[in-house]
């Protein structure tokens, strides 16, 4: 099982890019109470505790006497006003932590939903399902969760160590230095650690999404492993991926079991100097209470806490960089297909005041020609799938593409609906060049259906009204009628309220391309694709599906990707689409009389189907 090369690229340790967390850091400036109460609860919780080693401090010189400290009384209630200020400012900083994490996660994923919807298909052949849902959910999760507590701790840390320092300092300036001499181990100490748990951690992530890519390719193949006796060989290999889980885990748990016993260690030695140095201090009578001391040994021990917060969300930056990096990669992704400037301006000019038979970029509105002229095509460079392709379709015509598979015929649909555009030549919409009319516009006229169609998991009603939501039930009921599904889904247990499962798998193949056909019609579209829409199924339901392909094919243009050439007798032209080139156009009659290619196919096929008929084959 090979893995992933992102998944390679992952355990690299990179540096934290600033200008990249820069540009995330922007995504919370819709939200400046949040941050305004996150850093002031930061900074007043650090204040608030490195007051407490005073006070106490203060308490004990109190009790014992010595110093100039006030009573007892006093520095209890000032005590007690501290920690019921600091209860209110936690309780601040989580909720307005909360939110602002909530609320930047919610703007992520509406962003990078929005940027997946206006993506052409281009983007999405390149990349997984997979890889995008994890995009949306994950990456945006760790994205979201680090930013408010990266601002927490940089305001909570950097100020408790500078009060810390000056604290020490003005107290007694030669023990504070003596007590600080704890930063430096600590800090190489914690920044050591810390690169190679990172690394191990993310050892582990890669292992645990091995584990679930393992677990998920057996589940979905567990009837090809029965069949070919491939069990033994499959929990080799996952023995090998679980034991690879093992060993790291193994690793970061060592690594955490040495690295938290030697920062107490530290923060024990500082603790111990100032025990030492101010217990000769206070043995001296040089001015140092008992008091002062004790709070010496405790700021010694504070020491460690900041350097360790703020250590963590270093680290943190660069676990979760990849996940900011492909998370603002996405929202920063530029669609290949999308209205110019021009027609953008126009979209807004008419939409003010639109105009009947006029489109919202105020171009005509009815469809009356379509003209390819000399387009070519290639999805990679240098590998051209279509040739020069010429025609013209005018309103009402139907069109007929037959061929071999890889011969152009989808790409030349594909085209025509502006999914994909031209490498070369031009489309024109009643003489005007397709890139030059809205394209919301023009992929809105057409009604779509594959050769597998794809139902979402929800009721008939919803599924059919998904073509056009403001359908009300009546119209929902007319589009069934007038496709011939109406008698199977009033059958059905609730009828349009029937639940279709997920992917309509509760239907028959032949049900949900009826399903699939009414979605499009009650879209009332002025264009038809139909992608081999009956070659999933069998002789009669064609029959049913193609009686209802030509009633609602009236009066409108359509392309129609045929298996099953006996479908497409009627069609007003006939395209034989080879190495994207047309071989042959004309009418059937036309192509038979020549008895070349399509002449070919055609006579093999009814032959083939004669004898499957006499035989009783479906």
């Amino acid at each position: 099982m090979s893995e992933p090369s992102h998944m390679i690229e992952e355990i690299e340790i990179r540096k934290i890019d600033w200008s990249l967390w820069r540009r995330i850091v922007g995504h919370m400036k819709p939200y400046p109470k949040q941050i305004s109460g996150m850093l002031v609860s930061g900074l007043l919780l650090a204040g608030i505790e490195t007051s407490f080693p005073l006070i106490t401090a203060g308490i004990i010189d109190a009790s014992t006497g010595e110093g100039s400290s006030g009573s007892i009384s006093g520095y209890m209630a000032i005590y007690l006003g501290l920690v019921t200020l600091f209860s209110a400012l936690v309780w601040l900083f989580i909720r307005t932590a909360g939110k602002l994490s909530t609320s930047v996660a919610y703007d992520l994923r509406s962003g990078t939903f929005t940027r997946l919807q206006e993506l052409p298909f281009s983007f999405f052949d390149t990349r997984s399902t997979g890889w995008l849902v994890s995009r949306v959910t994950s990456d945006v999760k760790k994205v979201s969760e680090i930013m408010p507590w990266l601002l927490l701790d940089l305001a909570w840390g950097l100020t408790m160590l500078l009060g810390i320092s000056i604290a020490m300092l003005s107290v007694n300036f030669t023990l504070g230095l003596c007590v600080m001499a704890i930063i430096p181990p600590l800090a190489i100490s914690t920044w050591w650690f810390k690169r190679r748990m990172l690394e191990s951690s993310r050892r582990i992530r890669r292992a645990n999404s091995n584990i679930t890519a393992g677990f998920t390719e057996m589940i979905n193949g567990v009837r090809t492993t029965k069949m070919l006796c491939r069990e033994e060989a499959n929990l080799g290999e996952f023995d090998h991926i679980s034991g690879d889980m093992e060993n790291w885990s193994v690793r970061n748990a060592l690594q955490s079991a040495v690295y938290l016993p030697l920062v107490m260690s530290l923060g024990a030695i500082g603790a111990g100097i100032a025990l030492w140095q101010g217990g000769v201090r206070v043995q001296e009578d040089t001015g140092l209470t008992l008091g002062l001391l004790i709070a010496f040994m405790q700021y010694a021990v504070l020491f460690a806490e900041p350097i360790q917060e703020i250590a963590q969300r270093f680290v943190d930056l660069q676990s979760a960089q990849a996940a900011a990096e492909r998370v603002q990669g996405l929202l920063d992704e530029v669609p290949d297909i999308r209205d110019s400037d021009e027609v953008s301006a126009n979209i807004q000019k008419h939409s003010a005041a639109p105009r009947d038979n006029q489109a919202l970029d105020g171009g005509p509105a009815t469809i009356q020609e379509i003209r390819f002229e000399d387009v070519s095509h290639e999805y990679q460079e240098g590998d051209p799938v279509l040739h020069n392709i010429s025609f013209t379709v005018h309103r009402g015509m139907s069109i007929a593409l037959v061929g071999a598979t890889g011969g152009g015929k989808s790409t030349i649909v594909s085209l025509l609906a502006r999914w994909y555009e031209p490498s070369s030549g031009h489309i024109l919409i009643n003489g005007t060049d397709y890139r030059e009319r809205s394209l919301d516009w023009w992929q809105s006229q057409f009604g779509v259906v594959q050769q597998v169609p794809h139902l979402f998991s929800g009721t008939i009603l919803e599924n059919v009204r998904y073509g056009r939501l403001t359908a009300t039930e009546e119209e929902v009921y007319n589009a069934l009628d007038r496709v011939n599904a109406r008698h199977f889904v009033d059958a059905l247990e609730g009828g349009i309220q029937f639940q279709v499962g997920e992917s309509g798998h509760k239907l028959s193949t032949g049900e949900r391309q009826l399903i699939s056909l009414a979605r499009a019609v009650i879209s009332d579209p002025q264009m038809f694709i139909m992608d081999e829409a009956t070659s999933s199924v069998d002789t009669e339901t064609e029959a049913s599906i193609q009686s209802a392909i030509d009633e609602v094919m009236n009066d409108r243009i359509s392309f129609v990707i045929a298996h099953r050439l006996s479908t497409i007798r009627n069609a007003d032209i006939v395209m034989v689409i080879t190495d994207g080139k047309i071989e042959e156009c004309g009418t059937h009659e036309e192509l038979m009389a020549l008895k070349q290619r399509y002449h070919d196919l055609y006579t093999a096929q009814y032959i083939q189907e004669e004898e499957d008929r006499v035989l009783g084959m479906p």
